[in-house]
């Protein structure tokens, strides 16, 4: 009787711990990221099949708001995030005291040029108005963005501060109108054109009608890519490696130009 009380100890023990083996590695084969809605939750489903082959299931948290992510990150509730770019990481890290890295650039989310009352740029007139969002870093983008297009020249070293002010050269006389870039859509019939940001071009139904936008190889586009991040140490482990190869392949980079038609462009 003694050797069959054993018998059912041992057995049951042996179950117990294969059953914990079994739930710790089932645990350690899932990658929990945090993510905003649109588009990097879009963009991670993306991702799923190329993580399975490589053994994870991939869990994504999803975050309404720009603090909790890294907060959880932080703290080791998830294995990454996907949800901002690095000057709002570095400005984190340093309000907060996390220790947050960004380990990969995915996407950027670039300001186009629309039209409004002229419709293309071929015609722009002397003293033409130019509508761009009235925030530092969104203005900055817009003035180098009429640069790029070879509207105005600004001074060398203003970059990503430019304001008006720093515009020294304007071959058009163009007035530049500061707004709330939310408000940027519902100007258009009032101005000759606007810089617009995609979520809000998107929401107006006028992404079709964009005529230029900021060059994904250009300072702004390295500055605010959307990165991927982790918990600081967790650079190479496998499971970020896992992600970082998911995230920057050629099927991600294809989903990306072929969904969101430049609204959202790939800088990997």
């Amino acid at each position: 009787m003694k050797k069959i009380i054993n018998f059912i100890l041992t057995a049951a023990i042996a179950a117990s711990l294969a059953a914990c083996s079994a739930d710790k590695e089932a645990e350690n084969n899932v990658i929990k990221v945090g993510a905003s809605p649109s588009p990097h939750r879009e963009i991670l489903r993306r991702a799923e099949e190329d993580l399975r082959r490589r053994g994870y299931r991939l869990e994504i948290v999803e975050f309404t708001d720009y603090v909790q992510p890294n907060i959880a990150l932080d703290n080791g509730e998830l294995d990454a995030n996907f949800f901002q770019h690095q000057p709002y990481l570095d400005s984190f890290n340093a309000d907060n005291g996390t220790k947050v890295v960004s380990v990969a650039q995915i996407h950027f989310e670039p300001l186009g040029l629309y039209p409004g009352k002229t419709s293309d740029i071929a015609d722009i007139k002397d003293g033409a108005v130019i509508a761009v969002p009235n925030d530092e870093s969104n203005e900055a983008r817009a003035l180098l963005l009429l640069q790029q297009l070879g509207l105005i020249k600004i001074k060398e070293d203003a970059g990503l501060k430019a304001t008006p002010v720093d515009i020294i050269e304007n071959p058009y006389n163009i007035e530049i109108y500061e707004i709330e870039a939310a408000q940027l859509p519902n100007i258009l019939p009032d101005v000759d054109f606007a810089v617009i940001n995609g979520n809000y071009a998107v929401g107006a139904g006028i992404l079709d009608k964009i005529l230029a936008s900021e060059d994904s190889r250009g300072e702004a586009a390295q500055t605010y890519a959307n990165i991927l991040a982790v918990k600081e140490g967790d650079e190479n482990s496998e499971k970020t490696q896992a992600l970082i190869k998911a995230l920057t392949g050629e099927k991600i980079k294809d989903f990306i130009e072929e969904k969101y038609q430049g609204v959202f462009v790939p800088v990997f």
